[in-house]
């Protein structure tokens, strides 16, 4: 019985263990950093990489879509992590109509695709070397929702009540001052 019931847990456990979408499953053989292909990119073209990040521009174009996007560390998942550091931006180029509603800044999006070129734009008044990724596959992910922490209770409706306090002098409720 011992035996069935790990047996029943191990199948739980790995079922558990979470894969990457279909879209964006080929992981490349060389694992290259966006900081690693800034400093040489032409010496990179045509290589294919797996990133991802943060959305920070979405900008639709005659030929396409450019979006723009703040590298993160991909977990195993492929989905970008949140640790707030990032090696530099790239922009994912889109042979289609990428609609900016859905494709919101600061929602999580990773890529599969070629090292196609490099563009020289303005981040405020710095002139930045982006590298240009044309996409094969790709994978917007859901917005994390922030939530309190595990064991976390608000205090009851009553905390909150000036009536629920007595007149005394000596008491001053932290919402009247």
């Amino acid at each position: 019985m011992e035996k069935i019931l790990l047996i029943i847990l191990a199948a739980i456990v790995a079922g558990c263990v979470s894969q990457p979408p279909q879209a964006i499953s080929r992981i490349p053989a060389q694992d290259l950093s966006l900081t690693q292909v800034r400093l040489d990119i032409d010496r990179y073209l045509g290589a294919e990489v797996r990133w991802g990040g943060v959305i920070s521009k979405v900008e639709n174009r005659a030929d396409g879509t450019w979006v723009e996007i703040v590298r993160q560390k991909l977990r195993a998942n492929g989905r970008p992590g949140y640790d707030g550091r990032s090696d530099g931006r790239f922009i994912a180029s889109f042979d289609k109509f990428v609609d900016p509603v859905v494709y919101t800044v600061g929602r999580p999006l990773t890529v599969v695709g070629m090292i196609d070129g490099k563009i020289s734009r303005p981040i405020g008044d710095f002139d930045y070397l982006f590298p240009v990724v044309r996409v094969e596959g790709s994978f917007l992910w859901k917005p994390v929702v922030e939530s309190p922490p595990p064991g976390y209770y608000p205090p009851p409706w009553w905390y909150y009540d000036p009536w629920f306090y007595p007149p005394w002098p000596y008491y001053r409720h932290p919402r009247f001052y």
